[in-house]
């Protein structure tokens, strides 16, 4: 017997409501009669290695932009019911594949770059004490030297790599996976 695709997502939408489950499509398990705002403090680029001029404050921003698309939350300067605070603390370019010139008088090169971001996260949760924390987020993004350079793709890469790091502190901070 085969069921039609409309018929299988009304049964599973009619079983999730008998059962009483719930889910959020933001992932946040907020409980907002408690914790009803988010503090951001500024993050510094602190990494030894450089980075975009403004990387600090697009982090900062990008940070605060997810929070207030997927949760409730008001956004305050200080002394959230939630608040984040950090840095960025690493900033790293280095090789992953290297390829053979073929000739043993022309050096190999590098076929592959990775650009590897760190963030540190100082997290408080005012009411559930227990979930506060304090570690290193950190992604990475590949991109090839033989194509493009770092300063053309820097932007791009920065940004998808926030996108990450972002998602993991949600998750980790008010999500709970």
């Amino acid at each position: 017997m085969k069921l039609s695709k409309s018929l299988l997502i009304s049964l599973t939408l009619l079983v999730l409501s008998l059962c009483g489950c719930s889910y959020g499509f933001s992932g946040a398990s907020i409980d907002y009669n408690t914790t009803k705002t988010v503090s951001i403090a500024n993050f510094f680029n602190d990494a030894v290695d450089g980075g975009l001029p403004n990387m600090g404050q697009t982090f900062t921003e990008d940070l605060k932009g997810y929070f207030q698309r997927n949760t409730k939350l008001e956004l305050i300067p200080s002394k959230g019911d939630l608040q984040f605070e950090g840095a960025i603390s690493q900033y790293n370019i280095a090789p992953q594949a290297v390829i053979s010139s073929g000739n043993q008088n022309v050096a190999d090169r590098s076929g592959l770059m990775r650009l590897t971001i760190g963030v540190e996260v100082a997290f408080t949760n005012v009411n559930k004490e227990d979930e506060n924390f304090k570690r290193t987020f950190s992604f990475y993004a590949d991109y090839d030297p033989q194509t493009t350079s770092l300063t053309t793709v820097e932007p791009e890469l920065v940004s998808q790599i926030f996108k990450e790091i972002i998602l993991d502190i949600f998750q980790q901070s008010v999500a709970q996976w």
